[in-house]
């Protein structure tokens, strides 16, 4: 398990076993070079633990646990997590301030305590398998285990085919789950397994503070999230793509350190896409080291590694520069900050802006709706205005998420063979938030917001970040989801995020003086890749090569009929970029973990790290990866 992680964790490796667990981790060092190695226990060895991520407060806290009598032994971070955890419980979690995954082993209690930080930075899988529970950063590491079945969950795969991401509980084999973020699962032979929420993001405007106010401690939050972010005993970038977000943490970087911040952008040749002008003015306003690079469609060559280090079907196409951007980085320095989580705490995206001016189709009568539904049903596939007449044909919350879906169940019964379609059982993934946005009250922007917090965020942005930069063992960290900072975003009134024609308005107004104008008022661009072109040009055979292969048609998932009408369809100038690429990431993950035998990519690693042994009632017991 820990072999198939090493590029999460290339410096060491660690590893306790008692008769009830064993615990092993692979790790990249980064607070505490020396004495920094895991797994880590209390003073009586009672207590131990396995950590992925970063504790940014754990300065403050070793304070009053040394004060309390703890002993420490190393100066990183995680050992304050099994000294709290003997004060605590499991009620540490709540006073952490920082991205984790944890695994803690009670051997008193012979209980076992997994939490995942509050907004998802840092993944965590588990599964339940003869009495047994497993769990590990990534799919990869559980399915090492034989008797781990390699089963297609197809819930996930109409999820994937809605949202280009498998669902927030779920993996794509059956059988393994994601503890969502803000969880801890405890395990225990005598009570059994048990998952509780923490931690719950919820918006609820506070209109007693001036704008004034708000934009003083807007400031002084995202300084001081900056700075804590900013620990680290080895070089420290950051992503700097020239929008807001990125910009602003960098500003922050510089003001607190002082010395020139080594920054990384990525381009398209295609100008309409790049977005490095930005970038290059932002660094030159700020003062940073700024290195930049080009991604051109010739780079997808790299798309095995990728699939590989996704560990999952994955359809948003930015993970491919993001990829690249990372191995940039990995160049010059360990750990990089991120602007990410700034469109969905401060309103940012394009999307609500659409909803704002949609608004007024939910005055339609029932009965025009039905009509207006009925037309669309009639009308033949890809005709212009077919879809719009059936979006606006929907009630409110229907049409939002309509608006983020990518294969309809209308489009998906036609995609998928019908004995996938009776797998799904009338799966609706959108079934729970349609839900939650009916029975939202009060002004439409803030649950829309919340969606974005609770699934896109942690499913999409983070999964993406987090796979791509630890794909090139480097750790990524996003300060604008500190928690403190987040929890004071979900108190703004709606108008201090989307005033007029204005985007993330109180975020813009707290930069002033910090960030040059251009930056503050640029139009929002995203993190878009020209695959359209890439696929009606140089990639065409490729993507026709994989999803027409014999290998494909062959596995019985999809109508070929249909796929190679949306070849046709996109061949023709339709926008279906995404559907197809999200229809290559699952045949590439198919061919790599169903078909493949991904053990070769371990094979070309080479490291050679002195196995770490701790010494258990006379046992020599140590965990090697190869």
């Amino acid at each position: 398990m820990a072999s198939a992680l090493v590029h999460r964790g290339p410096d060491s490796s660690g590893c306790y076993i008692d008769p009830e667990v064993g615990l092993t981790m692979r790790r990249l060092s980064i607070i505490d070079l020396e004495t920094g190695s895991q797994p880590v226990k209390n003073e009586d060895g009672s207590v131990w633990t396995v950590f992925n991520g970063e504790i940014y407060n754990y300065a403050e806290l070793r304070r009053g646990l040394s004060a309390r009598g703890h002993r420490f032994s190393s100066a990183t971070d995680t050992e304050t997590i099994v000294h709290l955890y003997e004060d605590e419980g499991a009620d540490l979690v709540k006073k952490l301030r920082g991205m984790f995954a944890i695994a803690l082993w009670d051997r008193r209690r012979r209980e076992l305590l997994l939490a995942r930080d509050r907004l998802g930075i840092k993944p965590l899988y588990y599964a339940i398998l003869d009495g047994r529970l497993l769990f590990a950063s990534e799919v990869k590491a559980i399915v090492q285990l034989t008797e781990v079945a390699r089963k297609i969950n197809w819930r996930s795969v109409s999820h994937l085919l809605t949202a280009l991401s498998t669902p927030p509980a779920e993996s794509i084999l059956e059988g393994i789950h994601k503890l969502e973020p803000g969880h801890v699962l405890v395990a225990s032979p005598d009570r059994g397994v048990r998952i509780e929420r923490y931690w719950e993001f919820r918006m609820e405007p506070d209109t007693s503070s001036s704008e004034a106010q708000l934009e003083e401690r807007l400031r002084d939050l995202l300084e001081e999230s900056t700075k804590l972010h900013l620990a680290s005993d080895v070089p420290v970038g950051a992503f700097l793509s020239g929008g807001i977000d990125s910009s602003a943490v960098v500003a922050m970087m510089a003001r607190s350190t002082g010395a020139p911040i080594k920054t990384f952008s990525i381009g398209f040749a295609e100008d309409r896409f790049d977005e490095r002008k930005y970038a290059r003015l932002a660094a030159s306003a700020i003062g940073t080291e700024h290195h930049e690079t080009t991604l051109r469609p010739e780079s997808l060559d790299l798309l095995e590694s990728l699939t590989w280090h996704l560990d999952e079907p994955f359809g948003d196409p930015s993970a491919i520069p993001t990829y690249i951007v990372s191995k940039l980085a990995a160049q010059h320095v360990k750990v990089v900050l991120s602007g990410d989580g700034g469109d969905e705490i401060f309103a940012g995206y394009e999307k609500y802006m659409v909803e704002r001016g949609e608004r007024r189709w939910r005055r339609l009568p029932g009965s025009l709706r039905r009509v207006l539904a009925t037309v669309a049903k009639s009308l033949p596939d890809g005709l212009r205005g077919r879809n719009y007449l059936r979006h606006i044909s929907l009630g409110s919350a229907e049409r939002y998420l309509d608006a983020l879906t990518l294969f309809t169940l209308e489009e998906k019964r036609r995609l998928l063979h019908p004995d996938v379609i009776a797998l799904l059982d009338g799966d609706d993934p959108w079934g729970p938030e349609t839900e939650r946005l009916r029975a939202a009250g009060g002004h439409w922007l803030p649950p829309l917001q919340s969606l974005d917090v609770r699934r896109y965020l942690p499913l999409d942005i983070l999964t993406k970040v987090d796979r791509m930069s630890m794909a090139h063992s480097i750790e990524a960290r996003v300060p604008l989801l500190d928690h403190k900072l987040v929890e004071f975003a979900a108190t703004l009134p709606p108008d201090m995020n989307l005033r007029g024609t204005t985007t993330k308005y109180l975020f813009k107004r707290a930069m002033r003086g910090i960030l040059p104008r251009e930056i503050l008022e640029r139009p929002k661009q995203g993190f878009a890749v020209p695959l359209g072109d890439w696929f009606r040009g140089d990639l065409r055979g490729f993507i026709r090569d994989v999803l027409l292969s014999d290998t494909a048609t062959q596995r019985g998932f999809f109508n070929t009929a249909r796929i190679e009408q949306l070849l046709h369809a996109h061949d023709q100038g339709r926008q279906l970029d995404l559907h197809l690429w999200t229809l290559v990431s699952l045949e590439l993950w198919c061919r790599m973990f169903l078909d493949g035998k991904p053990e070769r990519f371990l094979q070309e690693i080479e490291w050679r790290p002195r196995p770490r042994v701790e010494r258990l009632s006379g046992q020599e017991v140590f965990g090697s990866a190869a």
